[in-house]
C-alpha cells in the first residue's frame, strides 16, 4: 500500500509534486473554521496502516499552527504507521534564548508541539543562531534540504560573472556553500540592526569587482530591510545593479514591492513558501529526502 502526502490549505500543488516524484498518493482532508474561529479537521480518506505525511509551509505560522497539529493528530488516531511532516520553511527559530527578563524561549515550545504530534520533520535550511542543529529543540528526526545546490545551479544558468553578497557575518555558512558551488567569488557585509525595520550596513571595498555582478543572497527576507539597505548602497557604486535571491521568501506587507523599488535588478526566490519569485524549485530534493525518512520510518530507525 502506497504512503500517503494530505495537504493543508494552500499547500497543495507542494503535496501534488510530492505525490509525483515520492510515488505517493494524495489523501485529502478537509480543514475549515468554525464562525468562532475555532479549527475543525477531517481525514476523508484511509490512512490506517500507512505512513502519512502532512505537506505545510509554516510561512505566517499562528494561523496555521493549530489546524496542523489538529490534522496530525486526526491521521495518527485513523491509524497511520507513522506521521511525517515536510514544512520547508520552519518557523520560530528566533526567539532561541531569553533576552529579556519575562521572555519565552519560543522555539523550544513551538519544537514541543510539534514533535509530540509527529514522527519526524523535514525542512530547509531553518534559521539557526544560537541552536546550533535541529536535535536541540527537536525530539523526533527532523532532517534538512539544503538550498545550496538548487541556488547555485540557477546562478550558473542566468548570470555571468556573479559575486556572491552576504549580508552579515551568520550568512557566511549559507553564502560560501552558494558561492563554492557556482564557482563565484564572496564577500560578507557588516550588519548592525536597530530594530525590525532599521537596519545599518556596511559595504566594503568593492571597486575590484565592477565587471561582476552582485548576488545578495540570504535565508529569510522578510521585511527587506537588509537587502534594500544594501541595493542602496550597491547602487552608489559602479556595479551592475543587483541581483536578490531568497531562500524563504516571507515578504511581509509590501517588503517585495519596496526591495524592487529600492533598484534592486531581478528578484528570485526559492519555492519553500509560495510567491510570484519563485523560480528555484526545491521539490524534487525534498521529495527524494521524504522517500528516505519514509524508508526510516518502515524500518524503524531514527
Amino acid at each position: 500500500m502506497k504512503s500517503a502526502v494530505i495537504a493543508m490549505p494552500n499547500n497543495e500543488p507542494l503535496a501534488d509534486d510530492l505525490a509525483d516524484l515520492a510515488g505517493l498518493e494524495r489523501v485529502e482532508a478537509i480543514v475549515r473554521h468554525f464562525p468562532d474561529g475555532e479549527s475543525h479537521v477531517r481525514v476523508e480518506e484511509s490512512v490506517a496502516g500507512r505512513h502519512t505525511l502532512i505537506a505545510c509551509t509554516l510561512d505566517r505560522p499562528d494561523d496555521k499552527l493549530v489546524p496542523l497539529l489538529l490534522l496530525a493528530a486526526a491521521v495518527r488516531e485513523a491509524g497511520a504507521l507513522s506521521v511525517g511532516l515536510v514544512a520547508p520553511y520552519l518557523p520560530y527559530m528566533r526567539q532561541d534564548r531569553r533576552f529579556h527578563p519575562g521572555e519565552t524561549i519560543s522555539a523550544r515550545h513551538v519544537a514541543a508541539w510539534i514533535s509530540q504530534q509527529v514522527n519526524w520533520l523535514l525542512t530547509v535550511d531553518p534559521h539557526l543562531h544560537r541552536i546550533t542543529d535541529l536535535s536541540q529543540v527537536y525530539s523526533v528526526p527532523a532532517r534538512v534540504v539544503h538550498a545550496a545546490d538548487g541556488v547555485a545551479d540557477w546562478i550558473r544558468a542566468h548570470i555571468s560573472s556573479p559575486l556572491l553578497v552576504g549580508p552579515d557575518e551568520e550568512s557566511v555558512q549559507w553564502v560560501s556553500e552558494v558561492a563554492l558551488r557556482a564557482g563565484a567569488p564572496f564577500v560578507v557585509l557588516t550588519k548592525t540592526r536597530h530594530g525590525d525595520r532599521d537596519v545599518e550596513v556596511s559595504v566594503p571595498h568593492v571597486e575590484r569587482w565592477r565587471s561582476h555582478t552582485p548576488v545578495l543572497v540570504d535565508d529569510v527576507v522578510s521585511t527587506a530591510r537588509t537587502m534594500m539597505e544594501i541595493v542602496v548602497q550597491l547602487r552608489r557604486t559602479d556595479l551592475p545593479p543587483p541581483v536578490c535571491v531568497a531562500i524563504h521568501p516571507v515578504f511581509a506587507g509590501s517588503a517585495f514591492a519596496d526591495l524592487r523599488a529600492a533598484g534592486a535588478g531581478d528578484i528570485v526566490s526559492c519555492d519553500t513558501i509560495r510567491h510570484p519569485s519563485n523560480r528555484i524549485s526545491l521539490t524534487a530534493a525534498i521529495a527524494a529526502r521524504v522517500v528516505e525518512l519514509i524508508s526510516d520510518a518502515g524500518s524503524g530507525r531514527r
